[in-house]
């Protein structure tokens, strides 16, 4: 059980979007923890929906929701063919998305979520929209297949930053990224303090942003040991 310290619901303030945002989840996301980053953006968005499963061909939500001839449906997701939302003025984007559009996005690791795509006939035939991405992710203690990769809550915070500059919606997001933020913060305490659980001894402590990305089959959490004659 997780301490009542690790909480992010205390630093959520929900937002209103008219773009609907819908996160497919797999089942070993959902199950993993309530503090991974599509849980936590679903708590900052008023109308956001979680639908769990790995294929969606079938699913009741997703087809009613694929089926509504009053909005359009999209997926975000990575592709130099898709509609790319950082290289596209306003009136592209509301000729192209429409108004109220469902967004649905893929939560979990790259693996999984290639293979609910694989898998999800019905998911692979909606329209696909992208952007471009130079920063790096602040989730700084997780493995990513690519050092520009994001997290769920930095990737939907792109999106509806990048829908604000095209007039599609009006959304304050000074604090969007806060809850994503307290946990980091509390992940590299609970690392770097001796006295608690996760506690990981080396002779300096530094947790630092990598350029390269370990592999898939080595450990999640990436740290950096410096020795101290290091840098001489």
């Amino acid at each position: 059980m997780r301490p009542s310290s690790s909480c992010i619901c205390k630093h959520t303030n929900p937002k209103h979007t008219e773009t609907r945002f819908i996160f497919l989840m797999h089942p070993k996301e959902y199950h993993k923890e309530k503090n991974g980053t599509g849980h936590m953006t679903h708590l900052q968005l008023k109308n956001s929906e979680i639908i769990v499963g790995v294929d969606f061909t079938d699913n009741k939500r997703v087809n009613e929701i694929l089926n509504d001839e009053t909005r359009s449906s999209f997926l975000l997701y990575p592709g130099k063919e898709n509609f790319n939302l950082s290289q596209r003025n306003s009136e592209e984007m509301n000729s192209f998305l429409g108004e109220k559009p469902y967004i649905f996005i893929l939560d979990g690791t790259w693996p999984c979520a290639r293979k609910m795509l694989r898998l999800s006939t019905n998911l692979q035939t909606i329209p696909r929209v992208s952007f471009d991405n130079e920063i790096k992710s602040k989730f700084i203690i997780k493995q990513q297949p690519e050092s520009l990769c994001l997290s769920t809550i930095e990737s939907v915070y792109t999106v509806i930053n990048l829908l604000n500059e095209g007039k599609m919606e009006d959304c304050e997001l000074k604090d969007f990224l806060n809850p994503f933020e307290k946990m980091l913060e509390y992940q590299v305490e609970c690392i770097m303090k001796p006295d608690n659980y996760s506690y990981r001894p080396m002779k300096i402590k530094k947790i630092s942003k990598k350029d390269m990305y370990k592999k898939s089959t080595e450990r999640n959490i990436i740290f950096e040991q410096v020795e101290n004659n290091n840098g001489k």
